[in-house]
């Protein structure tokens, strides 16, 4: 397993690398088997009227999938304990998760319905940062919509990039305030959205019911 550590506006002394081995190898001690890289990302708020603002970040690539946790607060050590235990229940969930895929063959199915995306924001006020301060490159191989739900799950955000399978188009699946998810897919001349045979691409999907809304 290979273990990578950074460090924004901190320096990784060898007693911070020490510990970040021992917490994170500690936590992914049992599904070694499906973890393939770990990159850890330490950092420290410049703004000291941030709080907390000591946080480790934790991506793990496992056979494919992206398993992501982040934690923060006004101890750095703190922060590597919270986020390692949090990263062992994310993967114990993919595991699990995994282990139900091959147990049932039938998923439940919930139909997402097509909208078209006018506002992204809603009342928030747009802010944009003044630079770029962090670029990230992955892989994107073609999944489902179903798939695609399941890695958002993983990274733990609000919303996840991906190929379909079904159309070879980059789509995005994103949390609704209102509760379940949404498909953002780009139109084509006719103000349709593109699909098969110029259908739509939404479809009955796989997903699992969500039981909380924001």
């Amino acid at each position: 397993m290979k273990l990578v550590i950074h460090g924004k506006n901190i320096e990784i002394t060898d007693a911070i690398r020490e510990y970040v081995h021992q917490k994170i190898e500690k936590a992914v001690s049992h599904f070694q088997s499906i973890t393939n890289e770990v990159d850890v990302h330490l950092s420290v708020a410049r703004n000291p009227r941030i709080n907390p603002r000591q946080a480790a970040e934790v991506t793990i690539y496992a056979n494919g999938s992206v398993i992501r946790a982040e934690e923060s607060s006004e101890n750095l050590y703190a922060s590597i304990d919270l986020v390692a235990d949090k990263i062992a229940r994310q993967l114990r969930k993919y595991k699990e998760r995994r282990q139900d895929q091959k147990t049932n063959a039938l998923p439940t199915e919930v139909v997402v319905a097509d909208t078209v995306v006018t506002d992204l924001i809603g009342d928030r006020t747009p802010e944009l940062p003044n630079e770029v301060v962090r670029t990230k490159y992955f892989s994107m191989p073609p999944m489902t919509p179903t798939e695609a739900l399941e890695q958002l799950q993983l990274v733990g955000h609000d919303f996840y990039m991906f190929r379909n399978s079904e159309t070879g188009e980059i789509n995005v699946i994103y949390e609704r305030n209102h509760g379940g998810y949404g498909v953002i897919q780009p139109r084509n001349g006719n103000g349709h959205t593109n699909g098969k045979n110029g259908k739509s691409a939404h479809a009955s999907i796989g997903m699992p019911e969500k039981s909380h809304s924001k």
